[in-house]
This record gives structure tokens, C-alpha cells and sequence, in this order.
């Protein structure tokens, strides 16, 4: 989230409710549009505990979506480097294929599938380089005992890795259903009216405004923070970054330096694209 777009929203927002506020003051009775001020209150405070209780109940809804996208982005970047080294327990020819298919899977992660999840736009499926280890894999038949543990560890971690994959991008459209943002505008809205039933012409102008004002900030402020975990993928504050691949992808550079670039072919550019 832009901190500067949020600060601007709530300011303006307030802005819009405290003239709301004191226009509606200047033709309110005397001691606010209620006659009982404190069974106005409890049926306020009765409005006020329900919408926090919602809003409570879908903050935890969206946290959990963008911790499980966390968590998901930095198991996936473990699992590479672990395949990595499981790849070099396997005939040389199929080590080669499959640590350069590793690279670019992670280049691609970073370069190309992250400014998708950013922007909404990442499409269901399996990435291109998940394919081509899975057909590498597919034809290959181990022979010897330390062969066949290692082809099955490189199952059981490709299996984990597409696990991670789907838990990554699982927050990237968002878990919020758009009845519920109806619903909370709609309380949202409601709450705002009934605190216009609280102009009183004889407290002060800035009394009322604080009453408003503050009401206003709290409601908008955790709206902006359920939208941002609810997008749990942009470039502001808070928003993930492929910071544990990016790691992955320094740590199978290392690799590579100590096996020798020179015995694995690296089938693809900077950013993960394949050049045919």
C-alpha cells in the first residue's frame, strides 16, 4: 500500500464526515437530534460492537491469506535449493537438464510470475519450467540404489514445491468475497449517518469535529489494512516481495560456481524466459 495514498485517504475522508458534521450542527436542536442521549448510546455501542466483531473476523480472514502466501513464497524458495542438491545425487546428464531448469523456474518466479501476481494477472496452471523438469524427470529410470532415493526425494520435493506454488499464489486475487466490502461499506455508512444524529449546536465546532473525525479514522484506517492484507502482492508498504528466491537464486549461484557453470546448461535469459 502507498503510505502517501492512505495517509490522503483518510485525511480526505475525514475531511468530507467533519463538514458533514458541522453543516448538519447548524440546524440541529439543542443536545443533538435525541432526546435520550444514553439509549442513543447503547444502541450505538450495540452497532459499534457488531461491525467490530465483523471487521475483527475478516482482519484474522485476511491475515491468514497473507501469511499463508508468505509462508508459501519462502517454503517454495527453500524447496529449489533443496533440489538443487537433489539433482546433483542423479546421472549427470539429467543433473545438468534439471539444476538449469531450477534456475530458471526461479528467475521466472521473480521476474516474470511476481509482476503478475502484482498486477492480478497470473493465470491458473503450472509454470513452463515445472513442465520441463517434470518431462526430464518422467523419462528418466533409476538404476542403482542411491539413484532410485534420490528420484524418489525429487518427487516427494517437487510435490512440496507445487504445494508452496499454490499457497503463494493463493492470495494474489484476493479471499475477500465483494459482498462482504458491500457490507462493510454499508455498516460503515450507517454508523456515519447515525453519528450525524449526534449534532449538538451547543458543544464546540472542534468537539464536534473530534467526535466525527475520530470514528473516521478508525473506520477507514482498517479498511486500508484489510485491503492490504486482502493484496497481499504490491509494491508498498507491507506488500510481499520475492525475497526468500531471489536468496534461492544467489545460493544456486554459489552452487553452481562449485560444480561448475560450465556442466549445466541454462536454458533461459535473466528473467526466467525461455528464448525460443
Amino acid at each position: 500500500m502507498n503510505v502517501i495514498w492512505a495517509i490522503l485517504i483518510v485525511v480526505g475522508a475525514s475531511c468530507v464526515t467533519v463538514a458533514a458534521m458541522l453543516l448538519v450542527r447548524r440546524g440541529a436542536p439543542a443536545g443533538s437530534y435525541f432526546r435520550d442521549g444514553d439509549r442513543a448510546a447503547g444502541v450505538f455501542g450495540v452497532l459499534a460492537t457488531g461491525f467490530s466483531v465483523l471487521l475483527g473476523f475478516i482482519v484474522f480472514l485476511a491475515f491468514s491469506s497473507y501469511d499463508q502466501s508468505r509462508s508459501g513464497a519462502e517454503s517454495e524458495a527453500l524447496i529449489v535449493t533443496q533440489q538443487v542438491e537433489t539433482a546433483q545425487l542423479l546421472p549427470p546428464p539429467v543433473a545438468r537438464t534439471l539444476t538449469g531448469d531450477l534456475v530458471c523456474y526461479a528467475r521466472s518466479v521473480v521476474e516474470l510470475e511476481w509482476p503478475q501476481m502484482e498486477t492480478g494477472t497470473l493465470k491458473e496452471g503450472f509454470n513452463p519450467w515445472a513442465v520441463s523438469m517434470f518431462r526430464t524427470i518422467q523419462s528418466y529410470e533409476p538404476v542403482s540404489n542411491r539413484q532410485q532415493a534420490a528420484y524418489g526425494q525429487w518427487l516427494s520435493q517437487s510435490s512440496a514445491r507445487e504445494e508452496a506454488r499454490r499457497d503463494r499464489i493463493h492470495g494474489a486475487v484476493g479471499v475477500i468475497p465483494a459482498p462482504v466490502w458491500i457490507v462493510l461499506f454499508v455498516i460503515g455508512g450507517v454508523i456515519f449517518a447515525f453519528m450525524l444524529f449526534f449534532a449538538d449546536p451547543e458543544e464546540g465546532a472542534v468537539t464536534q469535529a473530534m467526535l466525527m473525525g475520530a470514528v473516521t479514522v478508525v473506520i477507514v484506517a482498517m479498511f486500508l489494512v484489510i485491503r492490504a492484507l486482502d493484496t497481499p502482492f504490491h509494491p508498498g508498504i507491507g506488500g510481499l516481495r520475492p525475497v526468500a528466491m531471489e536468496r534461492a537464486i544467489g545460493n544456486m549461484d554459489r552452487a553452481l560456481a562449485i560444480i561448475g557453470r560450465r556442466n549445466v546448461r541454462i536454458p533461459c535469459d535473466a528473467r526466467g524466459a525461455s528464448p525460443r
